[in-house]
């Protein structure tokens, strides 16, 4: 006979900050302290763990100024490098804030212990390889255990995710988006002085390229959104698995879908891939639907060969993909010149519409009321796909080249590890002073901003988008504004994300590794407008349409 389990003991905490010393951790400190014990608020009990005693109780007295600290919150010493004491910390609370970066070296072991213990967890990490690489070890381990692991809640890529959203539901029917960009520009009456973690994690990211590409190989191919045009503008896929194909095993059909579908990389069989995916499509031309590939007709006729799965919404992005343009942009209509950004918000953006394919209506929540299941179907059915790309943006065409610069000198020196002891010892010679090991000081925190533009392109109607060489007819801006990113912004929206858990934990998926705003989007705009993060609509233009050949 079985022993029974003995109920896992209440939490003493809702929120635990690990890593509340740094230099973000005490303005996320400072920032859920107006939360606690506050009138409507979750935030009950709350307590701050890292390496020192010492340095946590300076924070926690910096944070209350200059009202005394708190007697309620209490200090716990803890470390990465240290499981036990990491276990100790998931058993005590409700939610774990992980503050300690980078995350690609001390960020694993704490979320080895969320997944484990059903703790749930949230951090600032803006590092691509890390988000991902926790995603294929621990996603499934934490919907067992019904821990919700969620990283990338600050800065990066909370402004992006509810800002591309923010626009893409702008295109009221029949109007469609195609590709929105967002122009990143920093401004500070001061100076601007980045933290040091970022631009850390910002070199191991550039040193560590190679196995984030390695990482994605191994993995199995999700289904992504995808480009229709005008002979496959696409609405509904009927996904077949074919089992019996070998290594090296070449059929035509296969071939033919991955020769001629380039943009379905994610569809087209790859022939060492154990799975082949059949595609079938609904087609606005003929409006009946038809299978592309010939000997697939044949081929379904044998449901040994075959296993079909329930039939999967398509999110299709209307009409072809825009040209990339110049290195160096100007976008006359925000007054700014821009350069590609290498950043987390375009990848984080790309896994919430991955996952949003998977669940058109969004996740459901372990036992979500009526009144927030017609919510979040009503908001997902409202946020529409597009194309996503991320700029830096600057007034003067010399900011432009200082971004340029810093990007070359990561670039080139990242490759040798002299070259990173060197980026990384000197950083703000090698960042013309953006980034220093001190980090800002308060007078500069308080002094910057940031406005982050949404220029989305795309048909007034959807039928425009299937005719062959359409090009958009439709502009539409969009404004995300808010205070200093890494100190401010960043705690005001990891914060408001910790309270949607604590608030609405029964509305939101038992567990698993997700992204922000496949989790928090329809519940975080509102509260991150109350907060000082303000969401406009610039302006709505209709573009001139080509002449007819």
């Amino acid at each position: 006979m079985q022993t029974a389990q003995p109920p896992k003991p209440r939490p003493l905490y809702d929120i635990i900050i690990l890593g509340a010393s740094g230099f973000t951790g005490k303005y996320v400190v400072k920032e859920a302290l107006k939360f606690l014990n506050t009138p409507s608020s979750p935030l009950k009990t709350l307590a701050l763990a890292g390496r020192s005693r010492e340095k946590l109780v300076k924070t926690l007295q910096w944070a209350a100024h200059p009202s005394s600290p708190p007697n309620d919150v209490s200090v716990i010493i803890a470390d990465t490098t240290d499981p036990p004491s990491l276990s100790s910390l998931c058993n005590q609370t409700k939610l774990l804030l992980n503050c300690v970066g980078p995350y690609r070296i001390h960020g694993e072991p704490v979320v080895a212990a969320c997944a484990s213990s059903g703790c749930d967890y949230l951090d600032i990490t803006g590092e691509p390889e890390f988000m991902e690489e926790m995603e294929a070890k621990y996603h499934e381990k934490a919907m067992e255990t019904g821990s919700l692991i969620v990283s990338a809640c600050g800065f990066d890529s909370i402004p992006a995710e509810m800002g591309v959203m923010f626009n893409t539901r702008q295109w009221v029917a029949p109007a469609v988006p195609n590709h929105v960009t967002a122009y990143v520009s920093l401004e500070s009456d001061k100076r601007i002085v980045g933290n040091f973690a970022t631009y850390e994690s910002a070199v191991l990211g550039v040193a560590n390229m190679d196995k984030l590409q390695q990482l994605r190989r191994s993995r199995p191919k999700k289904p992504r959104p995808v480009v229709s045009d005008h002979s496959t503008f696409l609405f509904v896929v009927d996904i077949l698995v074919f089992h019996g194909l070998k290594d090296g095993d070449s059929k035509p059909w296969a071939w033919w879908l991955q020769y001629y579908l380039p943009t379905l990389q994610y569809y087209s069989p790859h022939i060492r891939c154990e799975k082949i995916y059949i595609v079938s499509f609904l087609s606005i031309a003929s409006i009946g639907r038809g299978i592309l590939v010939p000997e697939a007709d044949m081929m379904l006729g044998h449901p040994d060969l075959f296993k079909p799965l329930p039939q999967t919404m398509m999110i299709a992005i209307p009409g072809p993909r825009l040209p990339n343009g110049p290195t160096i942009e100007y976008q006359e209509k925000i007054g700014l010149r821009a350069l590609k950004l290498p950043s987390a918000d375009a990848v984080v953006v790309r896994r919430t519409l991955v996952t949003l394919m998977e669940n058109p209506h969004g996740l459901p929540g372990i036992n979500e009321s009526p009144e927030h299941i017609g919510k979040r179907e009503a908001y997902w059915s409202s946020v529409k796909p597009a194309h996503f790309g991320v700029k830096i943006a600057s007034k003067s065409l010399l900011g432009i080249y200082r971004i340029l610069g810093v990007g070359v000198f990561i670039g080139l020196l990242c490759r040798f590890s002299f070259g990173r002891w060197l980026l990384l010892k000197f950083p703000s010679f090698f960042s013309f002073g953006w980034f220093r090991k001190t980090g800002p000081s308060e007078d500069e925190v308080r002094s910057a901003s940031f406005k982050m533009w949404f220029v989305g392109y795309g048909f007034s109607d959807s039928n425009l988008a299937s005719e062959r060489n359409s090009k958009p007819d439709v502009e539409i801006i969009t404004r995300v504004m808010g205070p200093e990113i890494g100190y401010v912004t960043t705690p005001i929206s990891l914060v408001q994300c910790a309270l949607i858990v604590l608030s609405q934990r029964e509305n939101l998926p038992k567990g698993g590794v997700y992204t922000p705003g496949i989790v928090f989007g329809p519940d975080l705009q509102e509260r991150l407008q109350e907060n000082g993060i303000s969401f406009d609509v610039v302006s709505k233009t209709a573009l001139p349409r080509p002449a007819p050949a």
